[in-house]
């Protein structure tokens, strides 16, 4: 029997990623994977291109999106997966979301500025391409003019929580960000539990909609992984997973299919959809 993997949480040059999606389509196709899912920061944008490529190849491309939200003081991200890309709702709050980080990310610089580090904004926007634009954009400037000797180093010194030079975003709740995509006619999965410790909080999240959560990832142990399956066996949650692939030039996520999920998760999200 030949198994068939799913990596379900990609980031791309609609992001913070460094490769386009046809690029990740392309590197999909060679390694053998049966579906990806573009999950970038806050916008659908990669979705369609990611799509196109993969015409008449056997990839599935399902659409996907990654919302940053605040759980006491943490950032806690939700993925949302086959979202209506019509849905006028939460089309407006994308762009919102996309106005905010601008903000953000001005205000960023400016913090620098007065550390006497000097980074052009356009040249920070110049690195988003067009996507949604954030800290990883401001590490890869500092990167540029010497100011670090690689990303972790821009956010463990300047741009990460409670740093010289960090600026808080809007304080979109875990719990806002599920009902928000379940009204968009998609399924809400709590990503990378492993780096937000919230297993006391499941419940509430489960009582808000929260449909899967995501077992294997590239920084989860063993002993992670089968906790959280242990986890989302318990609560009846789809099991998923994924490299949280960014590219060559990440620091750490920088593998394609470093972690994937076995294709029934696949299914399962599409029965959830009501997409089958």
């Amino acid at each position: 029997m030949i198994l068939l993997y799913a990596d379900l949480h990609i980031h791309t040059t609609a992001s913070d990623g460094s490769d386009t999606p046809g690029e990740v389509v392309k590197k999909a196709l060679r390694l053998g994977l049966r579906a990806i899912a573009i999950s970038d920061h806050d916008t659908l944008s990669g979705v369609t291109e990611a799509q196109q490529a993969a015409t008449g190849f056997r990839l599935e491309v399902l659409s996907g999106v990654e919302v940053n939200t605040y759980f006491q003081g943490n950032e806690v991200h939700v993925l949302g997966y086959l979202i209506d890309p019509r849905n006028d709702e939460f089309v407006t709050k994308l762009e919102e979301f996309q106005g905010e980080r601008l903000e953000r990310t001005k205000k960023m610089v400016a913090k620098l500025r007065e550390l006497d580090i000097n980074i052009d904004l356009d040249r920070v926007l110049e690195l988003s391409a067009g996507g949604s634009v954030g800290r990883p954009h401001v590490a890869q400037a500092l990167l540029e003019k010497g100011y670090v000797s690689s990303l972790q180093e821009a956010f463990a010194t300047y741009i990460g929580a409670g740093k010289p030079a960090f600026v808080p975003r809007e304080k979109l709740t875990p719990v806002e960000a599920i009902q928000l995509i379940i009204r968009a006619e998609g399924v809400p999965v709590l990503a990378h539990p492993g780096l937000v410790k919230l297993d006391p909080f499941l419940t509430d999240l489960i009582e808000a909609g929260l449909k899967g959560i995501e077992v294997w990832h590239r920084n989860h142990t063993p002993l992670m992984v089968d906790h959280y399956y242990h986890l989302a066996q318990k609560y009846h949650l789809i099991p998923t997973g994924g490299s949280d692939y960014h590219g060559v030039g990440h620091d750490t996520c920088n593998i394609l299919g470093g972690a994937v999920a076995p294709y029934q998760s696949v299914q399962l999200l599409k029965a959830a959809a009501g997409k089958n």
